[in-house]
């Protein structure tokens, strides 16, 4: 189809559906916790493994994060997340369980760098408490 006619073909439909005013559209977050933007280095590891790696996290959540990897996870593998952030003049760990949720087909597997979704299971004793100050702390929300 001809681009001419699939604007005809839209307008038509737009027409159809009698949509109303779109001014006032507004977009509702729909997950659990807000994200928000950060740098974050982290350590990992797949639970059955042990081999250490290095990854960075763009954006992040009590829930979980965006996460780039240097080498090809699959989904549903378990990680142990090893967060170190400096807070004042200490160095602080945030230890977590996680497991890849999702992967991005449109990875940069040229650069070596792969995008996933990490959801956070489980937290060592105090590290949520730890974690909410720092995304507090550090972090932009998304879209700013």
């Amino acid at each position: 189809m001809n681009p001419k006619n699939f604007l005809r073909t839209i307008r038509r439909k737009e027409e159809e559906y009698k949509l109303p005013n779109r001014e006032g559209v507004f977009l509702v977050e729909r997950r659990k916790h807000p994200r928000v933007s950060v740098e974050l280095p982290f350590d990992y590891s797949v639970i059955d493994d042990g081999e250490a790696c290095r990854g960075i996290g763009v954006d992040a959540s009590e829930g979980g994060l965006l996460g780039y990897l240097l080498e090809k996870i699959e989904i549903g593998t378990l990680l142990r997340i090893d967060m170190l952030f400096k807070n004042g003049t200490e160095m602080t760990t945030i230890k977590a369980i996680a497991k890849v949720v999702w992967s991005d087909l449109a990875s940069k597997e040229s650069w070596a760098e792969y995008r996933y979704g990490i959801q956070f299971l489980s937290f060592f004793k105090g590290d949520l408490h730890r974690l909410k100050i720092l995304l507090k702390e550090v972090g932009h929300p998304r879209g700013r």
